[in-house]
């Protein structure tokens, strides 16, 4: 028996939808195993984790500017920075 790893989502019905197609396996009969997160009251969003897109265009920005010229000299990195 082979594995493959998936991310998916399961509605209000309980029917299990995949994030992306299984490719390259013939159609045929499967084993399921849904993993579910394990919710306390404790469990938050961490605020450290940015989203994904925001990181993107965080970095398209950066590439652009770099592109034109607009950067900070190292040396000037750090100024106005206090580090006790």
């Amino acid at each position: 028996m082979k594995a493959i790893e998936l991310t998916g989502t399961i509605d209000e019905k309980g029917q299990l939808s995949l994030d992306r197609p299984i490719e390259n396996f013939a159609p045929s009969r499967v084993r399921v195993i849904v993993l579910f997160p394990e919710v306390t009251e404790a469990a938050e969003i961490d605020p450290d984790d940015t989203p994904i897109e925001e990181i993107k265009a965080s970095l398209r920005r950066a590439l652009q500017e770099a592109k034109t010229g607009q950067r900070i000299p190292l040396s000037e990195m750090w100024e106005g920075i206090d580090v006790a």
